[in-house]
């Protein structure tokens, strides 16, 4: 009986597998055709007044598509960034490093590096984004305990602090790698980033 409940789970398992896969290979196929008819043409001649479609315009325009950010994107990028701060986590903890009792400056390290890891995980639209910023600081206030206005300020601030920028570029390595091998290499770690650059 018991042989049978678990050659029963597996095949639900297997199933599960290939429908995931079946999926996966469907959005794959399906997203570069979405891209490519995303075209948005805001109002005719709003600067000066002319049809542009006319031709009267003197000088050619040009027409900036505007941003367009869908749900699906915001969600993924808020998993992926639970998942590899939830890793980083358990590996400082491992390590004897407790970033919700850990000095500010450790935890705008923290914010440093997500917001690096949450750049190499965005798409374009997304990368550097105030959207980015918000959900990067939301995130590490949920996990380190620093108030959301610090990490924001310290990724505006990322270029004016090397300790920063160091942090960030260890996340921008950590999650690319991360992204393809599923693990952090130890040299782009939370961990390795805070304590090269703190006393703690």
């Amino acid at each position: 009986m018991v042989n049978g409940l678990v050659l029963l789970i597996q095949v639900g398992l297997l199933a599960l597998l290939v429908l995931l896969a079946l999926r996966m290979v469907t959005l794959v196929r399906s997203e570069p055709m979405a891209a490519g008819h995303q075209e948005f043409w805001s109002g005719k001649g709003q600067a000066t007044g002319h049809d542009l479609s006319s031709g009267t315009s003197e000088w050619p325009v040009a027409v900036r598509k505007p941003v367009v950010e869908t749900p699906s994107d915001r969600a993924q990028i808020i998993t992926r960034l639970h998942i590899l701060i939830g890793l980083q986590e358990r590996d400082c903890r491992v390590n004897g490093l407790d970033l919700t009792t850990a000095p500010e400056a450790v935890k705008a390290y923290t914010a440093a590096w997500l917001y690096g890891a949450g750049c190499a995980l965005s798409d374009k639209t997304l990368r550097h984004s105030e959207t980015l910023a918000v959900i990067v600081a939301q995130i590490t206030s949920r996990k380190t305990g620093i108030r959301q206005p610090e990490a924001l300020q310290t990724i505006s601030t990322l270029t004016a602090d090397k300790t920063h920028l160091a942090c960030f570029r260890a996340g921008l390595e950590g999650a690319e790698f991360w992204q393809y091998n599923h693990y952090v290499p130890p040299t782009s770690s939370l961990y390795e980033a805070i304590t090269d650059n703190a006393f703690i």
